[in-house]
């Protein structure tokens, strides 16, 4: 199975990096390709591409829009994980498998891309929302050589049980989190911090203040100068 979705080219000259932009369950590339349009001037010599999700959301309302899912939520109950924080780990350890399944897709995806612009995995940023992080930390963590950052909007770690063991790389990480997620809850974010952590992973992390599940303005600037600060760590790297 292929992917594929909208690109914005770099706003200088030849790609010096990739940033990878994966949406959330529901919604496709075009969801998330304007925050490239948002990030070209920090990031000049980048080139963004937000792919669609490999499946169709069954029964998703036709000409609407969007629909696709990185791996199917059938079990998911928010609701449960704000009553009771005690089944985040339950709660995710069922869309682990979804998680591994549409991996080798994205993974496919991503070295495609690389190779079209002639650069090495070193120079990989990923950046995801809500379904769209649970993959990128998931492949991102998994990759070697490791991203050059993940940026992750209002999502969740999982299989953090499994993570020290399958751990490839430790890139730098930020993640962003509304405190009024009601799709997401705010305790995502602290089991993914300690399951990170666990895997001698840190990440930096960012509460917005009486946001939802979305990206505000203070998480937009943020989440920019995170990755430019990641590009410009690369290119000294290497």
């Amino acid at each position: 199975m292929k992917i594929d979705g909208p690109r914005i080219p770099p706003a200088q000259g030849k790609a010096q990096s990739l940033v990878v932009l994966l949406h959330g369950y529901g919604a496709d590339g075009n969801d998330l390709i304007e925050l490239g349009a948002q990030w070209r001037r920090q990031l000049p010599g980048a080139a963004f591409v937000a792919p669609h999700a490999p499946t169709m959301i069954p029964g998703f309302p036709p000409g609407m829009g969007g629909g696709r899912q990185w791996f199917a939520l059938d079990a998911y109950d928010p609701n449960l994980l704000r009553r009771d924080p005690h089944h985040a780990a339950e709660i995710y350890a069922t869309m682990l498998d979804g998680a591994e399944k549409a991996a080798p897709v994205l993974e496919s995806f991503i070295d495609m891309e690389l190779a079209r612009l002639g650069l090495g995995a070193d120079r990989l940023m990923l950046v995801g929302f809500s379904q769209g992080t649970m993959m990128a930390l998931h492949v991102g963590l998994r990759r070697s050589p490791a991203p050059a950052g993940i940026l992750g909007f209002s999502g969740a770690l999982l299989g953090a049980d499994k993570l020290k063991e399958q751990i490839r790389g430790r890139p730098p990480i930020l993640l962003i989190h509304g405190d009024a997620d009601d799709v997401v809850p705010l305790e995502a974010l602290f089991a993914a911090l300690n399951g990170l952590a666990a895997a001698d992973c840190p990440a930096r992390w960012h509460i917005g203040r009486g946001v939802g599940h979305g990206i505000a303005p203070d998480g937009l600037a943020l989440g920019g100068a995170f990755l430019a600060e990641s590009s410009g760590a690369a290119r000294l790297a290497r």
